[in-house]
């Protein structure tokens, strides 16, 4: 076999979408989904971000990854469907593919093109593996009952992507994959999640000295521009990234540098010097508060590994 099925679970209402971001860019405190950030630029510069010295997330999850490889094999078993959530190029969940030797492996993504590109370069690296692509938005509720068959699954969420959602909804999404998790199948989610630091180096990661991230954050207006018709000059906005230790999150923004209107589809929205875009929070958890959320979740078996530092945490668990 040296093919791939490809599937579009995508239910997009484009009229709806564009009317919410306008309403968030219009609202009293603006906002753009993340998701916003990932056009083609948007997804080249974050690959860029992974590099960086200062982005340490990447690199320490990988060095967990080897240096445990043997041990997570054996917590998370072979011979399961293999169901990489946000799989963009691939390459994280290719690393496992030799060792966990999956009887298929699915690739859920929201970038159809992207996903697409990445499952026919796979295809001739694996192929007797059964490969399977599904375009779908699965922030807005995941169910893949339709696509998973019997087999026991094995649900793979690498980079910390999960801090991306608020708590509640890390909890609701964290639920989605338990319920496609029969207890006492072998089915289970092997995660990372970055972990509480100093604030100084968070900062760092977030705000680098190149201004890699800076021309990321920036890059989402451009995206906008293209959406709902809007005209946001990006040089004239500075990026801004913190961490509140209160809510136990990075929030980075967008500030205007100067006082501007700013059409927004049939709107006008007058952004004053200083006002600000919120654009991304990306919370972070100590390994015991990451354990609560995924017990809240239903999972009731759970297993962590991290680096000596500690900076960051890959659990694998289990209802």
């Amino acid at each position: 076999m040296s093919d791939y099925r490809f599937i579009d679970r995508l239910t997009r209402n484009p009229v709806a979408e564009r009317s919410a971001l306008i309403a968030n860019l219009t609202a009293g405190r603006a906002s753009i989904p993340p998701k916003y950030f990932y056009d083609a630029v948007g997804c080249a510069l974050f690959g860029a971000i992974c590099e960086l010295p200062e982005y340490y997330p990447t690199r320490t999850e990988r060095a967990i990854f080897t240096r445990y490889r043997d041990d997570i094999a054996a917590a998370v078993g072979r011979g399961r469907q293999f169901v990489d959530l946000g799989a963009g190029d691939c390459s994280k969940a290719e690393r496992w593919l030799p060792v966990l030797a999956p009887a298929r492996y699915v690739a859920v993504d929201i970038a159809g093109d992207a996903l697409a590109r990445a499952l026919a370069r796979l295809a001739p690296e694996f192929p007797t593996l059964e490969l399977t692509g599904i375009v779908a938005d699965f922030t807005e509720g995941l169910d893949l009952t339709r696509d998973l068959g019997d087999t026991p699954a094995t649900f793979f969420y690498p980079g910390s992507s999960i801090g991306n959602f608020a708590p509640n909804d890390a909890r609701r999404f964290l639920e989605d994959i338990r319920r496609h998790c029969a207890p006492g199948s072998g089915a289970g989610l092997l995660i990372g999640a970055d972990t509480r630091k100093d604030p100084r180096r968070l900062k760092a990661a977030y705000d680098d000295a190149p201004g890699v991230t800076a021309a990321f954050n920036r890059n989402v207006l451009r995206h906008v521009n293209r959406v709902v018709d809007a005209d946001f000059d990006p040089a004239s906005f500075d990026h801004l990234a913190f961490f509140d230790e209160r809510a136990g999150r990075v929030e980075m923004h967008l500030v205007a540098g100067r006082r501007q209107t700013v059409r927004i589809g049939e709107a006008h929205r007058t952004f004053e010097d200083g006002e600000t875009i919120h654009t991304e929070c990306s919370y972070k958890y100590a390994p015991e508060e990451f354990t609560a959320l995924l017990a809240s979740a239903g999972f009731a078996q759970v297993r962590c590994w991290q680096d000596d530092a500690g900076d960051f945490a890959v659990y694998f668990a289990a209802p």
